[in-house]
């Protein structure tokens, strides 16, 4: 029951048809990227992912990580994995080629992080956090640091990490009372940071962290943290890891979910301070970090898609297999998949997954337009939409995630509920998932504030009209579709003029406004997609996948898309009942 299967018909539709990825790789930098090639090398890393990764899940989930003696030990499962993903060579496909990658565009890394993440979530936290460091440095670390420390995490040689959590420095990183203080070419780091996945391990030669401290005249909040490069290891000359800094772990914490990822909580400085190095300049560590964050949201969004999926999978062929009752007008016994309720809860898992993975490769779609595009004007506009994509990809997919591993623990009925099936480890992997990179709060007040508030609805309204432009030209057949998606964004105009009128209640109203913006653009992403498809059966193609398209985005409309309703009248309701009670009358 815990077989899984690449989606890659799904990603290639994505990629060539909804997302035109034909122009996509004529930008700059993609011109060797071609369809062609991209056709070939999703099958070959499907295969990858199923035969090598999948199998690990569930044993790597039950050994979970420990830390023995002062050592972090993985889960025996991964021992030789991450040497094999690294020397596939897929961690590093959309990476910079001056430093090991083979520079293809984010939009296809995206395809083959969906299969890491549905194949073995917790293992691949550890090349998701790679990659925002190889990010963060890539854009402010100097070129000596880039040629020190980047080919080796390209490569997967080396892994990533960043630091950001202290005991009192949660979400208000304004608290952070790390220390760094100057020693000739270097600063010597002291203090404590929570929460670190992959902390440290030994599948990989070296560990970089990332750092935030303060250094000893910095302003106090946000303004007086910068950013470190320390490394597990210090370097030799020849560049190989050497002797070790001066910091340990000293707790892996005991968690509901992600067994097989250890979050570490790592003590620095206990013998005199560990060597770190300033990346940039002092007191600009937050934006430094906040480049790393982003793309760590967008990947954790992608994540609530990518759990979905193996949920989606293995409730499905668990309802094909049990026989339980029977249907109406039927004498034998019934498959549950042939129940109407069952179907009903298959059909919006299907539903919701296809509708986030649509938008997390949209928004990725548009982060490579906003770096490679030719045109200065394309590329602004796509940072705009990147930007407002960012915090409902990561907001939206998240929730969907519980919501479908929840459902795939029903579809199994009392089975779900134990252990061995492996339902429920998707359910306990996927609660982490609104939690990190900032909790879905976060990205409400991040939506609400600086993407519409702040330049009074100008990106949210472009927003508006790209979803108008996306749902437009429905075909035969589909024009009810089209008019359900046109009056979900009517309730989004709806809501940002109300919004704009009533911006003392935005905390109050923010998730209710986030939620309606991602579920419209599900919708939109999902009616563009059914246009596709028909396209296709009207040139005579008997492809079922066309039709479950069509299918699953009248499901979407349907049973999902009424959501906005309820979404719409709790922000119009404003704060007043939502704070009505006095915190002492809480109780």
């Amino acid at each position: 029951m815990n077989n899984y299967k690449a989606p890659e018909q799904e990603f290639l539709f994505l990629l060539k048809d909804l997302l035109d990825y034909d122009a996509h790789c004529q930008m700059p930098g993609f011109e060797e990227a071609t369809t062609d090639i991209v056709e070939t090398i999703i099958p070959e890393a499907a295969r990858f992912f199923e035969q090598v990764i999948a199998p690990t899940n569930r044993s790597a989930d039950q050994q979970g990580s420990k830390l023995h003696n002062g050592t972090v030990v993985p889960p025996p499962a991964l021992d030789g994995i991450s040497q094999q993903l690294a020397e596939s060579g897929w961690i590093s496909l959309n990476a910079d080629p001056r430093y090991g990658g083979s520079g293809f565009p984010n939009l296809v890394g995206v395809a083959i992080s969906e299969m890491l993440q549905s194949a073995n979530m917790g293992f691949s936290l550890m090349p998701l956090l790679t990659h925002g460091v190889i990010h963060a440095l890539g854009l402010y670390g100097s070129e000596q640091q880039k040629d020190t420390y980047l080919h080796n995490l390209v490569t997967g040689k080396w892994s990533g990490t960043m630091n950001l959590t202290e005991p009192q420095a949660g979400t208000d990183l304004g608290a952070i009372k790390t220390r760094a203080i100057p020693e000739g070419d270097h600063y010597l780091i002291s203090g404590q940071k929570i929460f670190i996945t992959w902390g440290d391990h030994e599948l990989t030669d070296n560990i970089i962290h990332l750092v935030l401290a303060r250094t000893p005249d910095a302003p106090e909040g946000t303004r007086g943290i910068s950013m470190f490069i320390v490394p597990k290891f210090l370097l030799n000359e020849d560049g190989t890891p050497g002797p070790r800094n001066d910091l340990k772990t000293v707790a892996v914490e005991h968690k509901l979910g992600i067994h097989a990822s250890p979050t570490c909580v790592l003590q620095y400085g206990d013998n005199g301070g560990a060597t770190g190095y300033l990346v940039g300049e002092e007191n600009q560590g937050l934006v430094y970090m906040f480049a790393m964050m982003n793309e760590a949201r967008l990947a954790v969004g992608q994540q609530g898609v990518s759990i979905s999926e193996r949920a989606f999978q293995q409730a499905l062929a668990y309802a094909k297999d049990r026989v339980q009752g029977t249907t109406p007008g039927a004498s034998e016994p019934a498959k549950i998949v042939d129940h109407p309720d069952v179907r009903r809860m298959l059909m919006q898992m299907r539903a919701l997954t296809e509708a986030g993975r649509a938008m997390s490769f949209y928004a990725i779609a548009a982060e490579d337009r906003s770096f490679r595009h030719p045109d200065e004007q394309i590329r602004q506009a796509n940072t705009g939409i990147l930007d407002v994509m960012t915090p409902l990809v990561k907001g939206w997919c998240t929730e969907m995630g519980m919501e479908v591993t929840s459902l795939g623990v029903q579809v199994h009925g009392g089975m779900g509920f134990i252990e061995e099936t492996g339902a429920a480890q998707h359910f306990r992997d996927a609660r982490i998932l609104p939690i990190y990179e900032g909790t879905n709060g976060i990205q409400a007040l991040d939506f609400i504030g600086r993407k519409c508030l702040r330049d009074g609805g100008k990106e949210v309204q472009r927003l508006i009209s790209e979803m108008q432009q996306l749902s437009a030209g429905a075909g035969k057949g589909l024009q009810e579709l089209q008019h359900q998606t046109a009056a979900a964004i009517r309730q989004c105009e709806e809501a940002l003029a109300w919004v704009l009128k009533h911006p003392e209640d935005a905390g109050a109203v923010a998730y209710n406004f986030m939620m309606l913006f991602a579920n419209t653009m599900g919708a939109v992403l999902l009616t563009r997609s059914a246009v596709i498809a028909q396209g296709y059966l009207d040139q005579s193609s008997q492809d079922p996948f066309y039709r479950r398209k069509i299918a699953t985005a009248r499901f979407y409309a349907t049973q999902v898309l009424p959501r906005n309703l309820g979404y719409l009248a709790a922000l119009k309701d404003g704060a007043a009942n939502i704070m009505a009670l006095a915190t002492a009358e809480l109780e």
